[in-house]
């Protein structure tokens, strides 16, 4: 069973960058045909797909961040990282790691709350 846990600072100042970590068990984050996404949901509003990384490493990001987001992964630790630059108040959320498999969401990780506040 494929487990997802995010791990972030919680409070990050505004201008500074935001960096979250998910680690995978139960699984590689290399096996073919996985695209493994970062997700968040800013209180009061609709989940918001912010990028991926696919099983060979390549990454998407979505076009409204895409300027100031980076996802990259230790295969040796068996995790990716989201880094978002540039942080204001409006990038508080709870982000979350998810598992891609098809059209499908299958894992996510509980998710960790960050939140921008000088």
């Amino acid at each position: 069973q494929v487990q997802l846990q995010e791990s972030g600072p919680g409070l990050v100042k505004p201008s500074q960058t935001l960096s979250v970590t998910c680690t995978v068990s139960g699984g590689s984050i290399t096996t073919d045909s996985y695209y493994w996404s970062w997700i968040r949901q800013p209180p009061g509003k609709p989940l918001e797909w912010i990028g991926n990384i696919v099983y060979t490493g390549i990454t998407t990001y979505s076009p409204s961040l895409k300027s100031r987001t980076s996802i990259a992964r230790d295969t040796s630790k068996n995790h990716f990282t989201l880094q978002l630059s540039s942080v204001t108040p409006e990038d508080t959320a709870v982000y979350y790691c998810t598992r891609r498999v098809g059209r499908f969401y299958t894992n996510w990780g509980q998710g960790t709350q960050v939140t921008v506040s000088s």
